[in-house]
Order: C-alpha cells, then sequence, then structure tokens
C-alpha cells in the first residue's frame, strides 16, 4: 500500500479503524518528500520536528476517540504568503526582510484547530505576480509530469507537491489564476472559491485562497474547515451551514455554457481545445442542455488589468531602498518600469476596466448554472521562462480565461480533462454562479466520475 497516496478520506477512515496512525501516515509522506524534492523543490520552511510533534498529538487524540476534524492527523502544505505564525513570509523575492510572522493567517489557525499536520510551506514566484515558478528567493520549482516544465504559478510548489504526492491537502492563493493555471499544467484539481469564502489576511480585491488537491472530495474537506469565519478580514462572508461533502449531484436539465474562446489573449491550443470539447460533449450526453458561450472578454479588459496590477507593483517597490528594488527578479522589474510613466488618469482607468470586466463576466455567465472553458490557453511551457510571452509587455496573454473571475468574485475550478500528445495535463475550468460554490465542487465532482480513465500519477525520478 502507497500510504503517501491516500486522499484525506482514506486517511481518516484508516486513523478510525487504527490501521494507520498520523505518525505513520506523516512518514510515508516525508519519504516521499525526500526522494522528490532534490529534483521538485517545491518546499519552503520544511518542517519535519514540527509536523510529527503534531502528528503524535493527533494519534492520540483517534486513539481516544476524539479527533478535532476529518483532517485531523492529515499531512497538508500551506502556500508561503499564507502567514505561519514564527515563519518569515518572503512572498517569493530575496527584496523582502524576512521577519518571523506575528500569528497564523486565518487559513492557517483553521488548519491548527482542525488538528491538520503542516510539514512545509510551499514556494512561489516574486510577489506572486508570475504564472511560473522563477523566483529571486526560492530555487526553481519544477513539474513533475516533466521536469523541463513549469508547474506554474503563483502557487507553484503546492500544485507540484499535489502531483508528487506530498499528502492530499495543499493550500494555495489565487488573484487571477494562481491556484487554477499550475492546477491545469499539474493535473489537479483546485477550487478558486468566492471572494471571502475563505478569510484570509491582508484581504484585498480578487485575492482568494483555495484548496488544492488531487480529488474533489478532498478539497471540499477543506472548504469544511477553511470557510469558517474570522474577522480579521473584513470582505469574509457569512457563517452558513453549507454540507460541504454533499457532492452527488446529477447534470441531468443543467444549462451549462461553453466557452471555447474567450475574446484575448494567446490563442487555445488545438490540443486544449479538443479535449475541453470533449468534456462538453460528455456533459451533454449525461442529460446537461449545452449552448455556446460567445467571447465576452477585450483586450482592453486585460490590458486595463495590466496597467492597475503595475501601478500598484510599482508603488510597492519604490518603497524599497533602491539596492532592495534591484534585487527583484529583472522580469518583474521590467514589468513595473512602465507605470513610471503612468498619469492618475492612466492607473484609474486601468482600474475602472477591472469593474467592467466583472460587469462582462457576470453578464455573460448568468443566464447559466455553469460555464465550461480551458483553464489555460497554452499547457506547460519551459520552467526557465517567467510566462509563455516572455515580454514584460505582454505578460498576462494568458490568464484571460482565469482573471475575469477573480473580479467577478464566482467560484471556478480547474480539473484535469485529458492529455497531450507529449502526455502534459490539460484543465477544464468549470465556473459558477457567485457564491454557488458547493455546486461548482458537485459538477467538479460530477466530471470527475464521467471523464476518461486518468494516467498514474507521476513518481520520483531515480537517481538523485
Amino acid at each position: 500500500m502507497d500510504i503517501s497516496a491516500l486522499s484525506a478520506a482514506e486517511l481518516a477512515n484508516r486513523f478510525a479503524n487504527r490501521t494507520l496512525s498520523p505518525v505513520e501516515a506523516l512518514g510515508a509522506v516525508l519519504a516521499l518528500v525526500e526522494m522528490w524534492e532534490p529534483k521538485l523543490r517545491a518546499t519552503y520552511a520544511f518542517d519535519p520536528e514540527g509536523a510529527y510533534a503534531a502528528a503524535r498529538a493527533s494519534e492520540a487524540r483517534w486513539r481516544e476517540g476524539r479527533p478535532l476534524s476529518a483532517v485531523d492527523g492529515v499531512p497538508v502544505t500551506v502556500k508561503e504568503n499564507i502567514a505561519s505564525k514564527g515563519v518569515p513570509v518572503p512572498l517569493g523575492t530575496v527584496a523582502t526582510i524576512l521577519v518571523e510572522a506575528a500569528e497564523d493567517a486565518p487559513p492557517v489557525a483553521r488548519l491548527r484547530e482542525a488538528g491538520a499536520v503542516i510539514f512545509s510551506k510551499t514556494t512561489m514566484p516574486d510577489y506572486g505576480m508570475l504564472s511560473s515558478s522563477l523566483s529571486s528567493f526560492h530555487p526553481l520549482t519544477r513539474n513533475p509530469w516533466d521536469l523541463t516544465k513549469t508547474p506554474g504559478g503563483s502557487s507553484s510548489g503546492a500544485a507540484a507537491g499535489a502531483a508528487a504526492g506530498y499528502g492530499p491537502l495543499h493550500l494555495g492563493t489565487d488573484i487571477g489564476g494562481s491556484v487554477r493555471l499550475p492546477a491545469s499544467w499539474c493535473g489537479i484539481f483546485a477550487l478558486k472559491p468566492s471572494l471571502g469564502r475563505i478569510p484570509i489576511d491582508p484581504p484585498y480585491m480578487g485575492r482568494v485562497a483555495g484548496p488544492m488537491t488531487r480529488t474533489v472530495s478532498d478539497a471540499a474537506r477543506l472548504m469544511a474547515v477553511l470557510s469558517r469565519p474570522d474577522s480579521r478580514d473584513h470582505m469574509s462572508l457569512p457563517a452558513g451551514d453549507t454540507h460541504w461533502n454533499d457532492l452527488d449531484r446529477d447534470v441531468k436539465g443543467l444549462r451549462i455554457g461553453h466557452c471555447p474562446e474567450i475574446g484575448c489573449g494567446l490563442p487555445v491550443d488545438p490540443e486544449i481545445a479538443s479535449a475541453v470539447d470533449a468534456a462538453a460533449c460528455t456533459f451533454e450526453r449525461a442529460g446537461a442542455v449545452v449552448e455556446q458561450l460567445p467571447p465576452f472578454v477585450t483586450p482592453e479588459m486585460i490590458e486595463g488589468l495590466d496597467r492597475f496590477w503595475r501601478a500598484r507593483a510599482y508603488s510597492d517597490l519604490m518603497k524599497l531602498p533602491a539596492a532592495t528594488a534591484e534585487k527583484v527578479l529583472p522580469f518583474i522589474r521590467a514589468w513595473v518600469r512602465k507605470a513610471a510613466t503612468y498619469s492618475g488618469e492612466d492607473v484609474f482607468s486601468g482600474y475602472a476596466q477591472t469593474m467592467v470586466l466583472r460587469k462582462a463576466a457576470n453578464d455573460a455567465t448568468r443566464s447559466f448554472d455553469f460555464v465550461l472553458m480551458p483553464t489555460a490557453p497554452v499547457v506547460a511551457f519551459p520552467a526557465e521562462l517567467p510566462c509563455p510571452t516572455k515580454d514584460p509587455e505582454r505578460p498576462f496573454e494568458h490568464i484571460a480565461f482565469t482573471a475575469p473571475f477573480n473580479m467577478s468574485e464566482q467560484p471556478a475550478a480547474s480539473i484535469n480533462c485529458g492529455y497531450t500528445k507529449a502526455g502534459l495535463p490539460i484543465g477544464l475550468q468549470i465556473v459558477g454562479r457567485r457564491f454557488d460554490d458547493l455546486g461548482v465542487l458537485r459538477i467538479s465532482r460530477a466530471w470527475e466520475r464521467m471523464r476518461p480513465s486518468q494516467r498514474p500519477w507521476p513518481k520520483p525520478p531515480i537517481g538523485n
């Protein structure tokens, strides 16, 4: 039995019937991490000692029949920009002054309250502003399906770790695609929930934390823990009684939009288009009413988002001493440089386009129960590149499918729907109405049951 490949549900069942302990589960995961890490480089602040202490405490609770939650004792990783008390938060860049976090951010606090075993943080690129793993602080994280490729970003280490088997539960963040893009390129499942569904600190427009797992049911288990309220997030949603583990749903009669082209950005790779089309046909055969959804995103919307984010990043970099700012990745510095010429009108008009994008996404999708589309127009690209275009003047050509739903606050998931001839995973994005996070999980679970057989997960390279 490969303990490291067990789902969170399988682990909890074995903990309950005493055929496996949290300490044994952690040991199996850490053994696999040791095999992968020389090549994958997905971890930061790796803490086996602290994890074993947490696993022993969980083992005692299960022995006494008083586990704290359904994820008590389950190994988990957390993206490094989600603060853990006592651990510095470098934000992926050597420009950050390393200071130990004073307290746990809300998601980490919820995980600890639930008894989950956090054994490591995971890597990200500078300031989370790349869809690759390129970082001036962390080593280059690679994709376990093909070590020459990127796992994506900015939740780079979380996606790579999930695909490689670093335990069943991983947590990332997403402001324009940062859990869904790496999920697509690593063949895993990720949910970008509605804004405020998972409290986070500091909160920011469009920024969410989201589960990254191999299965939909494991993501649902994480949502049951992470969606609990926290007053530190002034945009968090009210507490509800959502039954996160109630995932059974028949797709018959659902009105589903199929959006093969978004309207701008990079052209969709033919292999991706074919896989997403096949998924839409599968839903239709299962009884859903599938209708074509025309493109609804314009270049002006994505350019406005780019302008607003450049101005924000420029403001942050200008607060740093010049010598410190020079440590930031050259690509990021080249990207923000143009913002030095922006007028107030340039910045405001960029922000205004984020509102236009928000309305466009809502208007286009509101008549459907759910919408299917590619997660990304391209598959995983070379690990050394900052983005598919390699051009700081065109850095967001690949996020036109994902960014709209950060602005509209709608839940959106990425789930594997096939592979290229070269064996790289292809992501299907499933978008729901605002606040219908459970609905997106249910339809994702339906697809998980309907989709063609998945290929075996990657194994650690021999001869590390």
